[in-house]
C-alpha cells in the first residue's frame, strides 16, 4: 500500500468527483429518451430496480478493491490477487478500456465546446440547421475546439487528487445541477409541456419485452461507470474511515436522479415544439439528439422569448452538457495516468504528457474517420455493416467490454480475493454492514446471478454487434 498516496480531502470531494464520473452525456439525453421509446414510468421502475440490486452491488465491489489496494485496477488486481498471472489481463483491460474509451468521449466532448462556442457567438440559427453537423464534425476547426478540451482537461488533471479532481468536482457539479433545476423550470413552462412528461413517466407495460430490459440494465451498468476502472481508482484515494457502502449509495442516486430530472427538461421540450410528436420516431443516439434534433427546439424558443433568449438558453444547455462531458471524461482519464504514474514512478505531469499524445493520435484519427479521411471512415466491417475507425473504438471498448469488465470484477472478488475479504472491507467505515441483510445479498448476488447477467449481456453483444445475431430473445 502506497503511505503517500494522495487523498481525497472530504467524503463529500469522493461523492461529488465519483458521481461525476457517472452523470455524462447519455444521462442528460439518451436516458430520458429511452425511457420514453420503452415504457416511460415502466422503464423507470426497471431501471431503478437494476441500479439497486444489480449495479450496486459491483459498484460496491470496485470500492472495495480499490481502497484495499491502495493502487490503479492493474495494481488492485495483482495486490489483492497476490500476484497471480491468470488475472494480469481483468487488471490490463480495466486499465486499457477507460484509455480507449476517452478517445471517442474526447470526439464527443470537442463537438458539444464547438457548440457551446458556437451559441455563444450568437450562431445558433447556423446550429439548427440540419446539414450544420455534418459540416462541422468534417471542418477543420475541431482541432482547435480539441486543443481547447485537451487543455481544461490536463489542467484539471494536473492539479491532482485534491486540487484537480476534487476542486473541479465540488465546481461542476453544483452548477450542473443548478441549471439543470434552472432549464427544467423553463421548459415546464412551454406550452404542451406536459405532454412529454405524460409520455415520460405513465408507465406503459405492454413495450416492456425482453430487448428492453437488456437495454434498461445495460443503460444502469454503463451510466454509474462501471467496468471502467474509476470507482476502483478514485476509492484508491479515501482514507479508511470513509463509509464505502453509504458512499456507493450516494453515488448511484445521484446519477439516477440527474437522469429522471433531465427527462423533465428534454421531452417537455420535445413536445413543445412539436405536439404530434411521436415517441418511436425519436432517435436513440445521444449524438443524433444533441447535435441534429435539439438545436432545432432550442431555436424555435425564439417564438416565445425571442432569439437572443432563445441563444440563452441554448447557451445554458450546451454548457450543462459540457460540464457533465468534462467530469466523465477527467474521470476516464485519471484511470490510465495513475496507472502509468504508479507503475513507472513517474510525475502525474509526465504521465499525462505521454497519454495526451498517445489518446491526441487516436483522438485525431476518430476525428477524421467521418468523411475526411476515406480510409478511415470505411476502416471495417462487421455484422453486416461498414464501419468508420470510430465506430470500432465505440463498439468494442464501450458497448462490448464493459460488461466483461465488470463480470472479471465479480469473479475476482469471489473467488480469488474472497466474501470474507470483501465484507471485513466494506465493514471499515460503515458498522452495521457486517450481518446486515445487504452483506448477504451483496455476497449472494456476486457469486451467482450477476455474473450470469453480466456473461449473457456479453455474449449478446459480441453476437449482435459482430455477427450480425441475436441471442438469448433480445
Amino acid at each position: 500500500m502506497s503511505e503517500n498516496r494522495e487523498h481525497f480531502s472530504s467524503r463529500l470531494g469522493f461523492i461529488l468527483a465519483a458521481a461525476g464520473s457517472a452523470v455524462g452525456i447519455g444521462n442528460l439525453v439518451g436516458f430520458p429518451v429511452s425511457a420514453t421509446k420503452n415504457g416511460g414510468g415502466a422503464f423507470l421502475l426497471v431501471y431503478a430496480l437494476f441500479v439497486a440490486f444489480i449495479c450496486l452491488p459491483v459498484m460496491m465491489a470496485e470500492m472495495a478493491m480499490g481502497r484495499k489496494a491502495q493502487k490503479d485496477p492493474l495494481g488492485s488486481y495483482k495486490i489483492l490477487g497476490n500476484n497471480d498471472t491468470k488475472w494480469k489481463l481483468a487488471g490490463f483491460l480495466a486499465v486499457f478500456t477507460p484509455f480507449m474509451i476517452a478517445v471517442f468521449y474526447m470526439v464527443i466532448t470537442v463537438w458539444i465546446f464547438g457548440y457551446l462556442t458556437q451559441t455563444a457567438l450568437g450562431n445558433l440559427d447556423s446550429l439548427a440547421n440540419p446539414g450544420h453537423f455534418g459540416l462541422f464534425i468534417n471542418s477543420y476547426t475541431v482541432f482547435a475546439y480539441m486543443a481547447a478540451v485537451v487543455l481544461v482537461v490536463n489542467l484539471i488533471l494536473l492539479g491532482g487528487v485534491k486540487q484537480g479532481i476534487e476542486k473541479a468536482a465540488k465546481f461542476l457539479m453544483p452548477a450542473l445541477f443548478v441549471m439543470l433545476i434552472v432549464l427544467v423550470g423553463y421548459v415546464l413552462t412551454l406550452d404542451n409541456a406536459m405532454a412529454g412528461v405524460k409520455y415520460y413517466i405513465i408507465p406503459d407495460f405492454s413495450k416492456m419485452n425482453a430487448s428492453v430490459l437488456n437495454g434498461a440494465l445495460a443503460q444502469a451498468f454503463f451510466s454509474l461507470s462501471l467496468g471502467m476502472g474509476i470507482l476502483m481508482t478514485y476509492a484508491s484515494y479515501i482514507s479508511k474511515k470513509d463509509d464505502i457502502v453509504g458512499s456507493a449509495k450516494m453515488v448511484a442516486i445521484t446519477d439516477s436522479l440527474v437522469a429522471f430530472v433531465a427527462g423533465l427538461m428534454v421531452l417537455p421540450a420535445i413536445f413543445s415544439f412539436d405536439p404530434n410528436t411521436d415517441p418511436a420516431a425519436l432517435s436513440d443516439s445521444s449524438v443524433s439528439m444533441i447535435f441534429v434534433y435539439l438545436p432545432k427546439i432550442l431555436l424555435a424558443l425564439q417564438h416565445d422569448i425571442g432569439y437572443f433568449g432563445a441563444s440563452a438558453v441554448a447557451f445554458l444547455f450546451f454548457l450543462l452538457v459540457f460540464f457533465a462531458a468534462i467530469t466523465s471524461l477527467v474521470s476516464i482519464v485519471e484511470v490510465p495516468t495513475a496507472t502509468l504514474s504508479d507503475r513507472k514512478g513517474i510525475s502525474r505531469k509526465k504521465a499525462l504528457g505521454i497519454l495526451t499524445l498517445a489518446t491526441g493520435v487516436l483522438t485525431v484519427l476518430c476525428t477524421m474517420s467521418f468523411g475526411m479521411v476515406d480510409s478511415l471512415t470505411s476502416f471495417t466491417g462487421y455484422g453486416g455493416q461498414s464501419k468508420s475507425f470510430f465506430d470500432v473504438v465505440y463498439d468494442v471498448f464501450y458497448d462490448t467490454i464493459l460488461p466483461f469488465n465488470g463480470l472479471m470484477v465479480c469473479l475476482f472478488v469471489m473467488y480469488r480475493w474472497k466474501k470474507a475479504n470483501l465484507s471485513k472491507e466494506l465493514s471499515i467505515g460503515s458498522p452495521n454492514y457486517a450481518g446486515s441483510f445487504m452483506e448477504k445479498y451483496v455476497n449472494f448476488s456476486l457469486s451467482t446471478f450477476i455474473p450470469i447477467i453480466l456473461a449473457t449481456i456479453f455474449i449478446n453483444t459480441v453476437a449482435t454487434k459482430f455477427f450480425g445475431l441475436k441471442l438469448f430473445g433480445f
